[in-house]
């Protein structure tokens, strides 16, 4: 069966940097993958090639067998691609269930054009997307009252609005509390386990990744190092080396507690892919 997205041979480079170097990848209806690497493995620049942002220098994004490259948002929207951001994008002085109702009226082509309709437009559809994120029961009240975590749910709720076939999450627990962060992926995981979506996602919280991912896409210096689901990432030499601070050809880099969210300064916690972290040092297992 043909792979929902085919990424191939992406390239990007910026001045004399090599921001992503020849990547290439597939994604399968009813997967949850994620990107991860340290910072500067060009994460962020692969995310922007694949969701529209940047056009890149060489190589393909398909969808379903039709490139993507330089379609406008909207354009996305049609094709069945969703995304959400690191910073929610919700309107803090409407309702939780007008939110949704915008979302879908931009999905529909409609814009902001009937907003003074929004909160009759498609009422029962609206309170069915908030069911399925568990916000059925907060419909009524305003986003800037609700908790940060509910926030991304009601996000959730509102990247769905388009019947989307895939998502785009740009590191979706950033500044959510662990509890938070576990819930929204596990409700995700389920979304994709129920409707057939497929979810492309960026993360720093090594926790989050190795419990929810199907497989994991690892990426250093421009170049995809690794891929495979949690357990054979885990025993991945060259995965150990770059997050163990000795790097593929020679390199050394120390992982702090700023690569991998959730360790308090104070801390000292084990991660799934074997090392003890403290607030200035890392070291295997």
């Amino acid at each position: 069966m043909m792979p929902l997205l085919q990424v191939q041979h992406l390239s990007k480079a910026f001045g004399g940097n090599q921001a992503v170097n020849d990547v290439s990848f597939d994604l399968h209806a009813g997967e949850m993958l994620a990107l991860i690497g340290p910072n500067g493995a060009g994460k962020s620049t692969t995310f922007h090639l694949i969701n529209g942002q940047l056009l890149p220098d060489a190589g393909e994004v398909l969808l379903n067998g039709m490139s993507i490259l330089g379609q406008t948002p909207h354009a996305l929207s049609r094709m069945g691609v969703s995304r959400t951001f690191q910073v929610a994008q919700t309107f803090a002085s409407l309702t939780v269930l007008e939110n949704v109702q915008l979302a879908m009226l931009s999905a529909d082509g409609l814009g902001f054009s009937l907003w003074r309709k929004a909160t009759q437009y498609r009422n029962a559809d609206a309170m069915h997307l908030l069911a399925q994120v568990q916000l059925d029961t907060q419909a009524q009240r305003p986003c800037h009252a609700l908790a940060y975590g509910d926030v991304k749910r009601l996000e959730l709720a509102m990247s769905l609005a388009n019947q989307p076939r895939l998502l785009l999450m740009d590191e979706p627990t950033a500044g959510m509390s662990p509890q938070e962060r576990h819930a929204l992926m596990a409700l995700t995981r389920e979304l994709v386990r129920t409707q057939g979506l497929s979810v492309l996602f960026t993360e720093h919280s090594m926790d989050v990744v190795f419990e929810h991912a199907h497989r994991i896409l690892v990426l250093a210096r421009g170049s995809l190092m690794a891929q495979g689901d949690p357990q054979s990432i885990t025993q991945h030499p060259d995965v150990k080396a770059v997050y163990f601070g000795r790097g593929t050809r020679g390199a050394r880099r120390a992982v702090s507690a700023d690569d991998v969210e959730g360790v308090s300064s104070a801390s000292v916690a084990t991660t799934s892919i074997g090392a003890t972290i403290t607030a200035d040092k890392v070291s295997p297992t």
